[in-house]
């Protein structure tokens, strides 16, 4: 039997992947749980597992594709000789709506003949097969299919079943009296209807014929400046006063980068942030450091000035605890965290990431350092799990990795604080009665209004600044 295999939700509110790399082909044999892709969130590259043991009859999308959550992604003939229930209805179970169908490819036909006679047999390695469990009727099961085409070598030729056919498996004819659908992406298809394109009258320099964005950017010039396009370039040029403007690459508005603009635009117009900043002497938290580094009895441990800083803002956040809550706009209230998931703010190849720690403030010095090397090291490789990017109650940015001494963070969405540390600097500083070159860093907080008064605001950044001053007052604070 064949089935298939939709996108399942892979975490909170997400509605699309992107698939970034077929592991099997059409043809081969997958065990369960075998790793079939490699697809890209708008949070995080996660490995698809199959659900079947089975051979690939169809993948669905290419590779740089966009998928919703529900489409199907590949289907996969399991071989178990289930047919259906009598007249076509299949089990209880699978409950399609619609009887699988097979498109079953043909040799060319010399003299335009007409499409191969339906096949009941299971489909062979150039046959492509998909369950029509769409109840999007014949129009969508044409889309699928001409998708399906787009994926093999030979295009299947067929006919399309009639609405009250019995059989299991029909096949599929693509060549109609209806105009073919032009070949894009979802992203590009978009891009069109945005843009008042039909893409009929596009033609695609992609490969074999597929349109680009470069495509429908280019039709939308045409039909905007149609003088300049037909003539004005030629009289400019002639006239020797045509000009360049500067090379352009354009990237696509995808995955991570799409999550955090979203994310970065709800937060800024929707909670009321305030920010405010302290500099304070971190010499004796970075004795401290560097006594732990040391010491051999801390070998292993990557203890930095983030990680008694993350420490901070567990004791501060424990004394005052309005920063670690959020605002329920539904339900009117505001719910405070009775522990705090501590997210850290990380920069990937792929976009800022904020996976957190959860169960922070139970941590020791040692375990939150490892713990946040972890998360570090699992983000820069693009593997974290959509579980540790969700569920954060108050955040920590340290810009001062790239010697940046201060800014004003945005608000993770649903927290009401972050905390940025800025740059340890050598410089000047009054230090018992006298000057003294000393160890300083600006820490900047921004914290949601609604939730955190000025006062309640400064009282916590004034503990993290006592702690990383003086680290053993945070044996008074715990």
């Amino acid at each position: 039997m064949i089935k298939d295999f939709p996108l399942p939700d892979l975490g909170e509110g997400l509605t699309e992947s992107e698939i970034v790399a077929w592991r099997v082909a059409v043809g081969d044999r997958v065990e369960l749980n075998q790793i079939i892709a490699d697809v890209e969130t708008a949070k995080a590259v996660v490995e698809l597992p199959s659900p079947y043991t089975g051979v690939i009859t169809a993948l669905y999308a290419q590779e740089g594709e966009t998928v919703n959550v529900g489409e199907p992604l590949f289907s996969c003939d399991t071989g178990d000789g289930a047919a259906g229930a009598p007249g076509g209805a299949a089990p209880a179970a699978e409950a399609p709506a619609e009887a699988p169908v097979a498109a079953p490819a043909t040799a060319p036909a010399a003299s335009g003949a007409d499409a191969a006679p339906e096949r009941d047999a299971a489909p062979g390695p150039n046959l492509v097969g998909y369950g029509a469990r769409d109840e999007g009727g014949p129009k969508r099961r044409v889309r699928r299919a001409a998708l399906v085409a787009d994926l093999v070598p030979t295009a299947p030729d067929a006919d399309l079943p009639a609405p009250d056919s019995a059989p299991a498996r029909t096949s599929v004819d693509l060549s109609t009296d209806a105009p073919e659908r032009p070949r894009s992406t979802p992203p590009v298809r978009k891009l069109a209807r945005d843009l008042g394109i039909d893409l009929a009258g596009v033609e695609g320099t992609g490969e074999r014929g597929l349109i680009t964005r470069a495509d429908v950017e280019a039709a939308a010039s045409a039909s905007t400046s149609p003088g300049l396009v037909e003539g004005n370039v030629a009289a400019l040029a002639s006239a020797g006063s045509a000009t360049e403007g500067p090379a352009e690459t354009r990237i696509p508005i995808r995955g991570v980068r799409k999550h955090t603009a979203a994310a970065m635009v709800r937060s800024a117009f929707t909670a009321p942030h305030v920010t405010e900043f302290l500099t304070v002497d971190v010499t004796a938290t970075m004795e401290l450091l560097r006594g732990i580094r040391e010491n051999r009895s801390f070998a292993g441990h990557k203890v930095t000035p983030l990680t008694v800083a993350a420490k901070a803002v567990c004791i501060a956040s424990r004394r005052t605890p309005e920063v670690n809550s959020r605002w329920d706009e539904d339900a009117q209230e505001i719910v405070q965290f009775g522990g705090v998931n501590l997210g850290i703010a990380a920069a990937t190849g792929r976009g800022l990431v904020v996976p957190n720690v959860k169960g922070a403030e139970r941590m020791t010095l040692l375990e939150l350092a490892d713990a946040i090397a972890a998360l570090a090291e699992t983000a820069r490789a693009g593997r974290t799990p959509p579980a540790d990017l969700a569920g954060g109650t108050i955040s920590i940015t340290n810009i001062g990795v790239f010697g940046i001494d201060a800014g004003t963070p945005i608000l993770n969405p649903g927290e009401a604080a972050i905390l940025a540390m800025g740059a340890v600097r050598r410089q000047p500083w009054e230090h018992r009665g006298e000057i003294a070159l000393r160890e300083v860093m600006t820490l900047s907080l921004s914290f949601d209004h609604r939730l955190v008064d000025g006062e309640q605001g400064s009282r916590f950044l004034a503990d993290i600044g006592a702690i990383l001053r003086e680290p053993g007052l945070a044996l008074t604070m715990a």
